[in-house]
């Protein structure tokens, strides 16, 4: 047979499985990984399959490259699920690497069997994982997202609190919304204020009279307490903050919804009308994938297509509570200040806060131009995608992200962990910032759908990022976010585009928020040609008239803002610094812009 040997011979690790020589030539050349995994190969390509390892196709592509057989490597994944049972780890060592999926998914989850009819219920075991039990906040059927067990099931009928006691760091609300959940040992408040929801654990619940007093785990007791921003609503306010409970067996009462025991290994579900369980997943995993390289070292050109990554968690929030001081950002230590600290060029600060960062199920540190391409980012419990230091260039391109209990798309620093959140940001070292990111042509639709203060794109301390031509719909919040820090001051932003995107549907849960939103001094910065339309209209927000399409936020400097579509000309430009320009912004706006918004 004419070339196959020569075939044959390009294939190291190799051998011939199979000839059809009937009509056509058709070659298979099988590769026997180590330990067992089996994959085909040739120089620059290795495929896999569901019971493969993508460990150790990572490993034998970083050697293949090592020894110079190969520089520039794909990876195939076949048609399945790929569970994890640790995050990929992409390194330095595996610079020019491409995976490519053909209806694959990337899964931190585990499967749940072996369901029982009790009553209304369906019950089973939750396995150990790795050798330990395991928690989780979210749970997938058949491919959908049940409800975590809450007291309501329409928000628009969440009770109000009554008194809102800092110094004995007490929240007093009606009886009657508290009573089933007095012997509840891990019940959660998810309470509403103004532009963030909070996770806080329930200690201990006091009933007086028509009034209970509830308590709360540290540290999140404390720092709920201390902060001041945001704050939730007092009854003296025409809408006091709403709150829903959440993580009790008392509260399953509705299809769809279930409870995790983890005290004795028992998961709970009522199933929805007629409904099978034919798959149930929990997730074990907060991460799926990290790029992890340094400021000298950086991991280089790796591009990932059409992929999907699916089954994460975010733990802290039962861990320790979760109180954010914005775009899901989460407070370390927050308190007043008396007397205020004067800031030249910007008026007085009234408080100090320290943040945190919620984790995502792909985090990049210290990359260059790393792309994803055709990916869904779905059944997420924390963050989608995160550039989080030190990234130059990359795009995320035609991909769609849904079903995110957090932001979709995170990139840049929202102020260091050791810098307080108000301070400006102009690091040393200039790797530090994210540079040059691109979010084009992509879809974002129900993010947010846990944590509701986050947003679809989140981008802080970046430079040059391009968002262009997105669709955003059906968010809890802001659509787009753009800049951090309160502060005039230059910093490290600069010379950022978002351009044509198309925004509606957004603040489905929270106001004080806009289609497009931005903080700080932005030199250079141009937001044009986008629309935003529809917003929503809860009921239960701390301010009926306070959102917006446009939303210029404190120390917003040297910002153009051009040829926008929204229905009327309804913008905030609060606390401002110089050099923003508004042009041509309202119902005016050429129809041929509105019509060229949005994903193509």
């Amino acid at each position: 047979m004419p070339g196959i040997t020569e075939v044959f011979k390009t294939c190291h690790y190799g051998y011939l499985l199979h000839v059809n020589a009937m009509r056509r030539l058709t070659v298979i050349l099988l590769c026997l990984l180590v330990r067992g995994t089996s994959m085909y190969a040739s120089l620059s390509d290795i495929f896999i399959t569901p019971d493969s390892s993508l460990t150790d196709a990572i490993r034998k592509a970083r050697e293949m490259r090592r020894l110079g057989k190969a520089n520039e490597i794909t990876i195939h994944l076949g048609t399945g699920t790929y569970f994890l049972d640790e995050p990929l780890r992409l390194r330095p060592e595996d610079s020019g690497l491409t995976i490519k999926g053909t209806e694959a998914v990337i899964s931190g989850g585990l499967r749940v069997t072996g369901w029982k009819k009790q009553g209304k219920l369906l019950v089973a075991d939750v396995p150990d994982y790795q050798g330990r039990p395991v928690d989780f906040r979210q749970l997938w059927i058949n491919g959908t997202k049940a409800i975590r067990a809450r007291d309501v099931s329409d928000f628009e009928k969440m009770f109000r609190i009554r008194t809102y006691d800092k110094k004995n760091q007490t929240l007093w609300v009606p009886k009657n919304a508290v009573e089933k959940i007095q012997k509840a040992p891990y019940a959660e408040m998810v309470l509403h204020e103004m532009w963030c929801t909070s996770n806080l654990r329930i200690k201990n619940i006091t009933i007086q009279g028509d009034s209970a007093a509830v308590r709360f785990h540290q540290p999140e007791a404390r720092i709920q307490f201390e902060h001041p921003w945001p704050s939730p609503m007092t009854p003296n306010t025409e809408h006091p903050s709403p709150f829903y409970l959440t993580n009790a067996l008392e509260l399953l009462d509705e299809p769809g919804e279930w409870y995790h025991d983890i005290r004795e290994h028992k998961l709970y579900y009522m199933p929805r009308q007629g409904e099978t369980v034919k798959e149930a997943i929990v997730p074990v995993l907060e991460t799926l994938v990290e790029f992890i390289g340094s400021a000298e070292h950086p991991v280089r050109h790796i591009t990932i297509q059409g992929i999907t990554f699916s089954h994460t968690t975010w733990m802290r929030p039962s861990e320790k509570g979760h109180v954010p001081l914005q775009a899901g950002m989460y407070l370390k230590e927050a308190y007043k200040l008396r007397p205020q600290i004067d800031r030249p060029n910007n008026h007085k600060l009234d408080n100090q806060g320290w943040l945190g960062r919620a984790d995502a199920a792909i985090e990049l540190r210290h990359t260059e131009n790393i792309n994803f391409e055709s990916c869904q980012f779905t059944h997420l419990g924390g963050s989608g995608l995160d550039y989080i230091i030190g990234c130059k260039g990359g795009s995320v391109s035609k991909c769609l992200f849904t079903d995110i209990a957090m932001n979709g798309f995170v990139c840049g620093s929202f102020s260091p962990e050791g810098l307080e959140t108000h301070l400006p940001y102009q690091p040393t070292d200039f790797r530090e910032v994210c540079t040059g990111q691109t979010v084009e042509q992509s879809e974002f639709y129900d993010v947010t759908n846990e944590d509701w203060g986050c947003v679809a794109i989140c981008a802080g301390y970046v430079s040059g990022i391009t968002i262009d031509h997105n669709t955003i719909h059906d968010v809890s919040y802001t659509g787009i976010s753009l800049g951090w820090g309160w502060n005039r001051d230059l910093v490290c932003m600069k010379d950022n585009k978002v351009h044509a995107n198309l925004i509606y549907n957004y603040a489905q849960h929270m106001y004080d928020c806009a289609g497009i939103y931005t903080l700080g001094n932005q030199p250079g910065t141009i937001i044009s040609e986008n629309v935003v339309r529809d917003i929503a209209k809860p009921s239960y927000v701390h301010d009926p008239n306070h959102w917006f399409y446009l939303y210029t936020d404190e120390g917003s400097s040297n910002i153009t803002i051009r040829d926008n579509w929204t229905p009327e000309e309804k913008f905030l430009k609060n606390a401002n610094g110089p050099g923003n320009v508004w042009e041509n912004n309202g119902p005016q706006v050429n129809e041929q812009i509105r019509n060229n918004a949005g994903k193509r």
